[in-house]
């Protein structure tokens, strides 16, 4: 693609990020839009037609007729889809299973149908986005450095069917690295091909095979889990005695999996790997949610894939019509699960732009206020 003639390139990079910026133009409309698309997939499934979904018309439809459901309500349900019962929750044969790292508890399991996949490819917006607003498009001469989980990790019964799984931040660059224009090194099928490992040892041999491939190259990108990224910089130091920013002049760094990444951890990061510009990714093992749109340090929703409720104290409302300062647990439904409250603690700073500042627990407001307070932050953008 970086062959491609400079006013090709620019059209194509647009169209990628334009239903994005559409839908944060106009949230309201965007939502509504989703979700009727999202009522006739669930029309399509059993789950669905028990709630109704083919006769429902509106927001206050919806949530009247599908409930509030946590992962430990899905899982009987994502049971008999493993064991074969697909038309359950999928209208599509699931192509991969994606699971969680378990720092939360046990692991959980999603079903990937092709829809699903594609919608993670919006993962690359917030690249695409630097790009189109910077005109560094000398970016796509380089590599992106992947330092992701693997993809495939194993495989599940579905049915009579072998299924694999693997992590979902693998998933994503996997399928994103696909569609965008720029190579992923080492490929995500080079860091599968370690296996699924998650001793010290295992880290080690997949940073060992990241510096080897890309030690010699131009590293422009570095995307993938925020603190896996500062673990690759230190055993550089210590196996071979330089940092990432003594080797590449990386641009931008595309990050996710914790919150403070542009706070608490970017004087870390900028200290490894040079003068880099930081975009935020907020994506689950269930659907890649939202990603920075530009230098402030906060995330914007992607409304045109996802339909994205929030428990508060005042009630059920959309995400889109919280206020400034206020705090709920996030509910998104995705082509797969409907009315999911994910467990993450969402705080709006201002339109259209949101914090994940932790998993929803009596705590996680104190510890963001502390983390605000000992970075200097206090709640700027």
């Amino acid at each position: 693609m970086i062959a491609q003639a400079p006013h090709d390139l620019l059209a194509m990079l647009q169209a990628q990020v334009q239903p994005w910026h559409d839908a944060v133009a106009n949230p309201a409309a965007a939502q509504e839009a989703v979700l009727h698309r999202y009522l006739q997939i669930y029309a399509g499934t059993h789950y669905g037609r028990q709630h109704g979904a083919e006769h429902i018309g509106s927001i206050a439809d919806f949530r009247r007729a599908f409930p509030v459901m946590t992962y430990a309500d899905y899982k009987p349900l994502i049971d008999r889809v493993m064991a074969g019962d697909v038309g359950l929750l999928l209208t599509e044969p699931p192509v991969g299973w994606a699971i969680t790292r378990g720092t939360t508890g046990d692991s959980k399991f999603i079903p990937m149908t092709p829809t699903d996949l594609q919608m993670r490819v919006s993962a690359g917006r917030a690249m695409l986005n630097y790009v189109l607003a910077t005109r560094r498009f000398d970016l796509f001469q380089g590599v992106n450095l992947n330092l992701n989980f693997p993809s495939v990790v194993g495989t599940v019964k579905v049915g009579d069917r072998e299924v694999a799984y693997g992590y979902s931040s693998g998933i994503y660059a996997k399928y994103v690295s696909e569609r965008t224009p720029i190579r992923s090194v080492p490929s995500q099928q080079e860091i599968d091909a370690l296996g699924g490992g998650k001793t010290i040892r295992d880290w080690e041999a997949r940073f060992e095979l990241a510096y080897q491939k890309c030690k010699d190259l131009n590293v422009t990108l570095v995307g993938g889990v925020a603190p896996t990224a500062l673990k690759f910089a230190r055993y550089l130091k210590k196996a071979h005695g330089v940092y990432p920013k003594d080797l590449w002049k990386t641009q931008i760094m595309t990050l996710g999996s914790v919150p403070g990444i542009n706070t608490r951890l970017e004087p870390s990061l900028t200290a490894l790997y040079g003068r880099v510009a930081i975009r935020e990714i907020y994506g689950t093992t269930e659907g890649m949610f939202g990603q920075q749109m530009d230098e402030h340090r906060a995330w914007v929703p992607n409304y045109d894939l996802f339909f994205f409720e929030v428990q508060t104290r005042a009630g059920v409302k959309m995400l889109h019509e919280m206020r400034a300062g206020e705090m709920g647990s996030l509910v998104v439904s995705t082509p797969i699960l409907a009315r999911y409250r994910i467990g993450d603690l969402i705080l709006a700073v201002r339109p259209p732009y949101f914090r994940c500042i932790g998993r929803d627990r009596w705590h996680t407001p104190l510890r963001y206020l502390w983390d605000e307070f000992m970075t200097f932050n206090l709640g700027r953008l």
